[in-house]
Formats: C-alpha cells, sequence, structure tokens
C-alpha cells in the first residue's frame, strides 16, 4: 500500500464517530447536588495542596458522564479532529509540490494516530521535541502530574489542551507545514457571513465621539458609560460564534446570535446571572489615559467585536494603550492568532468579503481599518502571544510559570479575559459551588501582591459556574437542566486585584 492511498480520505480516522465507547473502568460515582453541598467546607485547599491533578474543588473529567466533559473528549474533540483532517487533504489537493504533499501527507498520518489515541483513550504522552520552548514546560507537567493519566480520567482541562498541542506537533514536526493552521479557514468563513452585525458597528463607531462637542463634561461622562456598557455588551454575547461548540450551526443560528441591536441587548442583560457589568462600568470611568489588556477568546466576529471595543477605549481618552495578548499557535479551534488578527486588519481595509455591500458600508469598515492599523503603528495597540497561553497550567499558575507575564499584567489597570476557555483556567475548572465569589474561584490571580483588577466576560458553555447569587443555579437545575452549555446565560465578574503591590515569586 502506498503512503498516498494508505492516507486516503476515505480512511477511519477522517470520519468523525458518532459515539466513542470507552472501557473507563473503577470510577468514582457521580458526585449529587446535596453531596456536593456537604462537602464543600473542606474546599477550597490550602496553596500547598493544589496542583494540576488536585484542583481547589473537584476536577471536571471526561470520564463524568454527566458533565459537559464526557461529550468534549468523547464526540466534540474527535469530531473537530476530523474537519482538520479534512481541511488538510483540501490543502493537499491543492499542492504540485512532490515534496511539499509527501511532507503533509506525513502530517496526515501523525493527525490519524492522534485520532487512533483520542479513540482509543491513550495515556498521554510527553510531547516529541519539535524545537519549541514550551517542549520543557508541558513534559514537566506531565511527568509530575499526570503520569500514567489517559485522555478520560485526565482533568478536563488539561486533556482538552494537551490534545490541540498534540495537534500543533503533527505539523511542528514538518518541513514545509510548520504554521499550518487547520481552522484558519473556518476562522475567515465565520467573519464573512457576519456581514450585518460588522456593519451595524462600523457604521455606528467609525466616528464614535460624533455630536460630543455640545455635550456638558457630566452629559459626556453618562454617555460614554452608556457606551461602555453596550460595548461590554457586545463583547460579552460575541462570543457566542465559539466554532469549536456550534459545529453544526445554520447561518441564521449564528446571525440570530450576533445581534447587536440595543433593545437586545437590554433583554439579554438579564441573563447575565453573576453581574457586575455596573460595578465594572464605573470602576473604568475612572481610568484616563490608562492601559487595558485584553487576553483574547475567538477570531472572526468576536475579535471584530473586541477591536471596535478597545477602539473606544482609546478614543474616549480612558486608555492610552491596549494591549491583545493572542495565542502563538492555532488553538482550541477559534481562538487568536498572530495571522488571524493580521487577517482582519486587512481585510477591513483590503478586502471584498462582503458582496452585497453598500459603498457607505465598506467605507465605514475601511475607516476602522486604516485607524486600528495607525494604533498599531503608533504602539496604541500591542499584539502580544506568551507562550504561556498556550499550555496545560491554569492561570492559578500564571505567578510561578511565567512570572515575567504575570510582572507584566499587574502594570495593566484592567485584565479583561474573554471567553468560556479563559474563564476555566481563571477559576481551575473544578466543581466549585455556584455561589463561590469571583476572588476566591481565581485564586492567586486575586490574592497575589501585585495582581492586576481582573475581569471576566464569559457565556456560559460549559460546567463550572461560580460568582453566582445563591439558589439562582439549583433553579435553573431544576427548570432548565442544559442551562450551563446553552450559550444562553452569562457571567461579568470583577476581581479588584492588589495592584501597586511587589509581587513576590514562589522559587
Amino acid at each position: 500500500m502506498t503512503e498516498t492511498s494508505q492516507a486516503s480520505k476515505g480512511h477511519p480516522s477522517a470520519k468523525a464517530p458518532q459515539k466513542t465507547v470507552l472501557n473507563l473502568g473503577n470510577l468514582p460515582p457521580k458526585l449529587k447536588a446535596s453531596e456536593l453541598k456537604q462537602s464543600a467546607s473542606q474546599y477550597p485547599r490550602t496553596p500547598s495542596r493544589v496542583n494540576p491533578n488536585q484542583p481547589p474543588w473537584p476536577a471536571y473529567r471526561g470520564y463524568h458522564e454527566y458533565s459537559f466533559a464526557h461529550a468534549t473528549m468523547g464526540v466534540r474533540l474527535p469530531t473537530i479532529l476530523g474537519k482538520a483532517i479534512d481541511d488538510v487533504w483540501k490543502t493537499l489537493n491543492q499542492e504540485y509540490d512532490e515534496e511539499r504533499i509527501v511532507d503533509l501527507v506525513n502530517c496526515i498520518h501523525r493527525l490519524e494516530d492522534l485520532m487512533g489515541d483520542l479513540q482509543g483513550n491513550s495515556k498521554l504522552r510527553p510531547i516529541i521535541d519539535d524545537g519549541a520552548g514550551d517542549v520543557a514546560l508541558w513534559n514537566k507537567e506531565i511527568a509530575k502530574f499526570f503520569r500514567g493519566k489517559d485522555f478520560m480520567n485526565a482533568p478536563w482541562l488539561f486533556a482538552e489542551a494537551y490534545k490541540y498541542r498534540r495537534l500543533r506537533e503533527c505539523f511542528s514536526l514538518s518541513k514545509f507545514w510548520v504554521d499550518y493552521d487547520v481552522f484558519f479557514r473556518q476562522k475567515c468563513d465565520t467573519f464573512s457571513r457576519s456581514n450585518q452585525a460588522v456593519f451595524e458597528l462600523s457604521q455606528r463607531f467609525a466616528e464614535p465621539h460624533k455630536g460630543n462637542a455640545h455635550l456638558s463634561p457630566e452629559a459626556k461622562l453618562e454617555k460614554d458609560k452608556l457606551l461602555f456598557l453596550e460595548l461590554t455588551q457586545v463583547c460579552l454575547w460575541g462570543n457566542s460564534t465559539d466554532l469549536s461548540l456550534l459545529i453544526d450551526m445554520t447561518e441564521e443560528d449564528i446571525k440570530k446570535l450576533q445581534s447587536t441591536g440595543g433593545d437586545h441587548l437590554a433583554a439579554t442583560e438579564k441573563n447575565i446571572l453573576g453581574n457586575k457589568l455596573h460595578d465594572l462600568a464605573d470602576y473604568v470611568m475612572t481610568i484616563k489615559n490608562g492601559r487595558i489588556d485584553f487576553v483574547l477568546d475567538n477570531a472572526g466576529f468576536e475579535l471584530y467585536c473586541d477591536l471596535v471595543y478597545a477602539d473606544w477605549l482609546i478614543q474616549s481618552g480612558t486608555c492610552s494603550q491596549v494591549i491583545f495578548h493572542g495565542k502563538k499557535i492555532p488553538w482550541f479551534v477559534s481562538d487568536v492568532t498572530k495571522k488571524d488578527w493580521d487577517w482582519i486588519l486587512n481585510s477591513c481595509v483590503y478586502g471584498q468579503l462582503f458582496q452585497d455591500a453598500t459603498d457607505d458600508q465598506v467605507e465605514s469598515l475601511r475607516t476602522l481599518g486604516h485607524r486600528w492599523k495607525q494604533y498599531e503603528k503608533e504602539g496604541k495597540w500591542k499584539y502580544e502571544a506568551h507562550p504561556f497561553w498556550c499550555t496545560g497550567y491554569t492561570f492559578w499558575d500564571l505567578h510561578s510559570e511565567a512570572p515575567d507575564l504575570f510582572q507584566h499584567l499587574s502594570d495593566s489597570d484592567l485584565v479583561i479575559f474573554k471567553g468560556d476557555l479563559n474563564h476555566r483556567k481563571l477559576t481551575y475548572d473544578c466543581h466549585a459551588p455556584l455561589d463561590t465569589p469571583f476572588n476566591q474561584a481565581i485564586g492567586p490571580l486575586a490574592s497575589e501582591p501585585g495582581a492586576p483588577p481582573v475581569c471576566s466576560l464569559r457565556t456560559i458553555k460549559s460546567d463550572v459556574v461560580v460568582g453566582i447569587p445563591a439558589g439562582v443555579g439549583e433553579k435553573l437545575d431544576e427548570e432548565e437542566p442544559g442551562w450551563k452549555i446553552s450559550g444562553k446565560y452569562a457571567v461579568v465578574l470583577l476581581s479588584e486585584g492588589r495592584k501597586g503591590e511587589t509581587p513576590v515569586y514562589n522559587q
């Protein structure tokens, strides 16, 4: 059998399984809500007892059949990987150079091996040294905390992140395809299908302070606050277009989720279960010529919303600098990389993505794009991609595993963490009681000296939920059993941090 035929598109590994049946052995029983409440008094653990395999509250793991972790590890990840293999075949069919083709076929073989490991629930092997600076960090964590663990019994957060690092390895070991992004086509496509919401925002914010000249300082402050509240909700619900979760959504479904009308925003605030939105606005209104950091989530339309938001922060005088933190490698399907960042800025200026757009609409988008590129040239906007964001560590370990990044963030007036994955990493992705205070759930990122003010803007799409009033989650458990993964609800949570105090790093 030749290499090419062996890597046939008809190979079983290229097809997403409908159901993965695993031999899980003797596993702990499902925790009932009442039992969790009874045992809550022993948590959180003291810092000396917390580690990636023993988080501060019970971890979600793939074998928990009642959890979204189970659906992710058993069905979603193999489905995503099957789509990734299909994307590589599309690319291979467009190639003509034999050396590049053979190199890409070998990438497909490695993808098939990863599919086999996922479906067979293999143990987590070390990352092969592909020359990247994160290999030692990954393998230290595997050896220290997850030796002998497999995809289903390792904590879900680590196992899922490990899968994406293995996906990276499939290409990083190649000669020609090191920077290949199997998700790039999907990310571009979702932005190009968001024309209605894109132009609604571009036409409104191409001149964000038009009509302000006649306003008194008090009226301008009130207008700025209202605009901030609206833009924050736009950015909050913008991540309803998370590609890794909306695998089978239609274009019409996506448009419904992307509505940015004011009436819609007023109606959706009632679905923000942990709502510090107005506290956040009050705090941001005190910042003048400051610095705000965004830890980005999804590319495409959500990134576009973030850019509109950050543009307004500059235009209003709130910030003199905004720093955007993205990923160094393709990550969790739709997370922002530098390639995605450059693509969206250049598409706004030069692109012809929207065939039915009017001249005014195109001009408003180009106005934004030119201004954003100018911000980059002047240093008002910076895109950064620290390797720590693409590790299996949670943000509880940020101060110890990436002290340079912690110190960098400690200089910010506010760090906004976008989306579900960042929220999971903030909170250690644990089965914490629903009314756990946010500053307790994020541990050192709230309590360490130097910790900056932290905000989580998160549409709820997985099991971990904290910072909501007592009784609210329990009522939803009864009335809407799937509320934690529906994307219908959200949280806007805030920690004041300990900015200005000198950080102390663990040796």
